[in-house]
């Protein structure tokens, strides 16, 4: 519900650039149909949180993740659940964090026969490259693992 919220109000701003003043004319739609002009600077635009997330010369990122991975039922010791665990929870907090950083590629197909959906089908990418990852934490409980891992972005990594 709170992201279908979110959605309507996206929708319902639309957003104009004027170069000329360096400034960002915004048309706010009313659901009754009413709209509102006003003319604002983008940093007005952004909420709190979008400007906690740019990257800027004085300011980093902090991107923090929890991986879960679970142990195999059938293993030589309790050492090697552990090692899997763990390792699949590692890999899961990797793939995290490059959906964050990077975003996540949505491709879907469905096959519809007669009226109805015989098959739907969804698949996601997602392909970058994590450095500087450090494990924060580890627990296991029950033969769940859970690997907390963070990293820290520098406006000096990427290229201008």
């Amino acid at each position: 519900m709170k992201y279908f919220l979110l959605l309507a109000v996206l929708f319902s701003i639309v957003s104009v650039a004027d170069e000329s003043e360096g400034t960002k004319s915004i048309t706010i739609i009313c659901p009754s149909g009413s709209s509102a002009r006003e003319h604002v600077s983008s940093e007005k635009i952004m909420s709190p949180v979008k400007r906690n997330l740019v990257l800027s010369k004085h300011r980093n990122i902090r991107i923090s993740v929890t991986g879960q991975g679970v142990a195999p039922m059938h293993t030589a010791s309790p050492a090697q659940a552990y090692a899997m665990a763990k390792r699949a929870a590692t890999a899961d907090a990797y793939r995290l964090i490059a959906e964050k950083v990077k975003g996540v590629r949505i491709d879907g197909q469905d096959l519809i026969k007669n009226m109805m959906v015989k098959r739907s089908t969804v698949r996601t990418s997602v392909q970058a490259m994590v450095r500087n990852a450090n494990i924060v934490e580890t627990t296991y409980k029950d033969g769940l693992c859970e690997v907390e891992m963070e990293v820290k972005l520098f406006r000096s990594q990427f290229p201008q």
